[in-house]
């Protein structure tokens, strides 16, 4: 089998930023998978599952209220090893063209306090495994140490 091409990224030198992953054709529309990479793989703990679904929930709810964006969502969930996320939207996108869209993302999720939207029995299947405040405190750090002021190096994948 080929390998695929997320395993091709050097994980050895990849830094936490907004990567374009991935772009397919559907049609005549361009598909763009975003990686957010918000921990440096294999150096540092990896997010745990309930800070994760936290975000998940909390950013497809936003992504998809989105103005801007709303209708361009296609996806937004957790990357298996537990150090990013995947956004796929429509369109030929580039990392920077979304920046903008991050961080107003990742300062929602930093900021909101309350009920997290969908945690709850009838709407989702594990709504208990849910941590708000590491959700908020994980978006703080990916602003502070990546979005606002991000370099050519958090953009581009490593060779």
């Amino acid at each position: 089998m080929e390998k695929i091409a997320s395993f091709t990224v050097n994980h050895l030198k990849l830094v936490p930023g907004v990567y374009v992953s991935r772009k397919d054709t559907v049609g005549e529309e361009v598909i763009t998978t975003f990686d957010l990479r918000m921990t440096a793989p294999n150096k540092e703990p990896v997010m745990n599952t309930a800070e994760i679904h936290t975000i998940e929930h909390l950013g497809a709810t936003f992504l998809r209220n989105d103005k801007e964006f709303g209708d361009r969502t296609i996806y937004f969930g957790p990357m298996g090893c537990r150090t990013g996320f995947y956004l796929v939207l429509a369109g030929d996108l580039d990392s920077r063209d979304i920046v903008d869209l991050l961080t107003r993302l990742f300062e929602f999720i930093r900021d909101f306090e309350g009920d997290i939207p969908g945690a709850a029995a009838r709407d989702c299947g594990n709504y208990l495994d849910q941590n708000l405040a590491m959700a908020n405190f994980l978006a703080a750090r990916y602003l502070d140490n990546v979005l606002y002021n991000i370099s050519e190096d958090q953009l581009v994948y490593p060779e």
